[in-house]
Formats: C-alpha cells, structure tokens, sequence
C-alpha cells in the first residue's frame, strides 16, 4: 500500500509554495514585491499610496502609486484599466467598497492573470496579499514554509 501523504511523480499538480513569497507584476512595471500567501482571504489586495480614477477613451482607469518594500523609497507609478468596484469584507468584519484591477502575476515561475484590489495596507506586513481566488489550482500553501523561490531577476517585467 502506498503511503497517501507521497505525492505521486507521475500526476502533476499544484507547487508547493510558503506562506509569504516574492512575486512581479510584470504588467504594472514591479520587478519584485513580498507577498502574503492567505488562503483564508477571497481576493488578492494591493496596497497602493495614492489612487485616483480617470477616463480614457471613456474608459475608466486608475492612476495609483506602489511602494515596492516596507522601508523603501521606490515607488513605481501605475496606470490600469478598472476592472469594477466590490464591496470587500476585511479581517475585522468592516466592509468597504474598493477598485479592483486584473493584472498579470508572476510567481515561481508561472504567470497567470488574477483580480487585485487595491486598498491602504500600510499597517500590514506585506504590500500585497494572493488570495484564495488567484491561489486555487495553482498553488497550495504549506505555512511551515517561506520564500520558496529564488529572487525574481529584475527582467521579471519583460514579457515574453
């Protein structure tokens, strides 16, 4: 009988990745940004300094700054098209409504488009949270783990 806790080399399935890890959002111009991998959030979230929404070609978009480590000064200026607005239930049960994007991620190795809310995360330990939504599939968090994967090279935003 085989041992149900030895994953089986011929059947591929989801990475094994730890709790926090480095990802890119290649489409949004950052190289590299820590985030928390929590399965017990439903979206992704973003944390962005300023945020303002305008039009284009009658197009709402956003026009929002990121803030790429905790004690950095770099902040890279981003642009992208408003996916829509969502009411979100944070930790402690306070809902609030938030813009929501749909961007490229990039993470160990694998890129895949997620929907990211961006909100004021100044407070929290990580710039960016993955959730659930953008971890199903892909992904499975062992939380005895962290930082899995090697630093993104800074061509991370270069598409392919």
């Amino acid at each position: 009988m085989t041992d149900p806790t030895t994953p089986c080399p011929t059947v591929p399935g989801p990475l094994v990745l730890g709790w926090r890890e480095r990802l890119a959002l290649p489409q949004l111009g950052i190289a590299q940004l820590k985030a928390k991998l929590d399965t017990g959030a439903r979206s992704s979230a973003l944390h962005v300094e300023t945020l303002e929404s305008f039009l284009r070609d009658g197009v709402v978009w956003l026009r929002f700054t990121v803030r790429t480590g905790r004690q950095s000064s770099h902040e890279v200026q981003c642009e992208a098209r408003a996916l829509d607005r969502r009411v979100v239930t944070d930790t402690g049960g306070r809902r609030t409504e938030r813009w929501f994007i749909r961007s490229e991620i990039l993470l160990a190795g694998r890129r895949f488009m997620a929907d990211i809310n961006l909100t004021d995360r100044r407070h929290m330990l990580f710039p960016m949270l993955l959730g659930r939504s953008a971890l199903h599939g892909r992904f499975v968090v062992d939380p005895a783990r962290a930082y899995t994967q090697p630093r993104l090279p800074l061509a991370a935003t270069d598409h392919p």
